[in-house]
């Protein structure tokens, strides 16, 4: 697929990265020359400097013959520009734009055909604000992903030493929790894959990704580690558009407590929320903190635009006794590096929000993606169409569908039920199904399983 890419910040550079590794030819366009260099020394793929607002600059990335277009520039007026332009004078068939402002949000006429003609719009605040109120509903849980309209959970845990099933073979989940039918896709030990079957041992420590029925998940998570006690007290430490909606989402269900240093910030902030109480001061105050109570905050969260003081004053946050802390980092080597240590959580803001992009990359009726474990490894939900001749799924058994090593049909919706997929499962057409893939490099192959064949009408 020919895709050329608008704007090589954290996102552009992300999405760059896993499409690259995908087998895509993709061409980048940015105003900054250094930041394309510095993209292309690590990629293999095409730089373009210019404005990507430019018709001209559109025309000598190759927008005449390329199949999709991702604006996701600092500008939302830039991305809403190149979209239209791509549209009307290039004739690009698809069409995503990252949108940060609500008006333009808020109203689907400035986005349809009769607008900028926008097919899809992505704001990376929104995603994450979600994607972190997710992890304060289940606390004890490092990634918590829904598919199938919420139907169906993923999550991932780290075993921890006593817990019911750490020390037993996978299979035992069953007399555990007879009553509930669930599914460990995968284990990362030690931060290598396992594709778990029914003889491999729960080990300290593990990182185990279980999917479920979203009512049954909690029930799940219990066999792995200890529950925490559910979140009260909250303190968010940066003001911004991710502090605010995150400060809104969960001032009426929280006790939350905002520290932004700019003043003017501070008052605007204020006026915008109901009940969080918003602080003026820096984050990474000791003495602040402790005056705030940090001691009996039951989370702390750092989501300033600066990586190096969302580390430090979640670091702090944890040493003056938060009892769990986490980060937004973006750069992602500190991420990988301050995961599962004194840091409960580090965020990558372009991992947690790719996932919208990449259902619309994927080639079959693929219509969630979540990326996990920083990139490395990626579930996804795809429909399967047509009948026995014409798919690779429908009508077979899933232990005789040639999965690529590494990936695991966990998974599958079928109306309003939810089955999860063993040996003997058999695929029937429109099922919704759900697959775990450890190693990216097998997607393609993945892909091809669920599209449809041609002789299928």
């Amino acid at each position: 697929m020919k895709i050329i890419i608008l704007g090589a910040g954290q996102v552009g550079g992300s999405v760059a990265e896993s499409l690259v590794s995908e087998q895509n030819d993709i061409t980048v366009v940015d105003v900054d020359p250094p930041r394309l260099r510095a993209l292309q020394d690590r990629l293999d793929l095409r730089t373009v400097s210019g404005s990507a607002a430019h018709p001209s600059v559109l025309s000598e990335a190759g927008a005449d013959d390329a199949d999709l277009l991702i604006a996701v520039t600092q500008s939302d007026e830039t991305n809403l520009a190149a979209c239209k332009i791509a549209a009307r004078l290039f004739n690009v068939p698809r069409r995503v734009a990252r949108i940060r402002a609500t008006d333009y949000l808020n109203d689907e006429r400035l986005l349809g055909a009769e607008g900028f003609e926008v097919d899809l719009s992505i704001c990376p605040e929104q995603v994450l604000t979600e994607y972190i109120v997710k992890l304060i509903e289940f606390p004890e849980a490092l990634q918590v992903l829904d598919f199938a309209d919420g139907v169906v959970s993923l999550v991932a845990v780290r075993a921890y030493r006593g817990g019911p099933m750490v020390g037993h073979p996978v299979k035992e989940i069953r007399s555990h929790i007879p009553k509930i039918d669930t599914r460990i896709v995968a284990i990362f030990r030690r931060n290598h894959p396992i594709v778990p079957d029914g003889e491999t041992v729960i080990e300290v420590d593990d990182e185990v990704f279980c999917l479920a029925a979203s009512r049954d998940i909690r029930k799940v998570m219990r066999e792995l580690r200890r529950m925490d006690r559910p979140v009260r007290r909250i303190m968010i430490a940066g003001g911004g558009n991710i502090g605010q909606r995150l400060a809104r989402a969960l001032e009426r269900d929280y006790s939350v407590r905002v520290i932004e240093h700019n003043k003017l910030r501070c008052e605007m902030l204020a006026a915008r929320v109901h009940e969080a109480l918003v602080l003026n001061g820096d984050a990474t105050d000791e003495e602040l903190l402790l005056q705030e109570g940090i001691g009996d905050m039951d989370l702390f969260v750092a989501v300033t635009n600066n990586d190096e003081n969302n580390i430090m004053s979640s670091l702090l946050a944890k040493r003056l006794g938060a009892r769990r802390v986490v980060a937004l980092i973006n750069r992602r080597s500190y991420v990988d590096l301050l995961q599962s240590g004194e840091i409960d959580i580090a965020i990558s803001p372009a991992q947690a929000t790719i996932g919208k992009l990449l259902a619309h990359v994927r080639r079959g009726d693929v219509v969630a993606v979540h990326s996990l474990r920083r990139g490395a490894a990626e579930a996804l939900e795809a429909v399967v169409h047509g009948d026995r001749d014409s798919s690779k799924v429908i009508g077979r058994r899933v232990e005789d569908i040639d999965l690529p090593s590494g990936t695991t049909i966990g998974a599958i919706v079928r109306g309003d039920e939810v089955l999860m997929a063993h040996h003997d499962t058999v695929i029937e057409a429109e099922d919704h199904v759900i697959v775990f893939v450890a190693d990216k490099k097998t997607l393609p192959r993945v892909e091809k399983l669920f599209q449809v064949g041609v002789r299928f009408l």
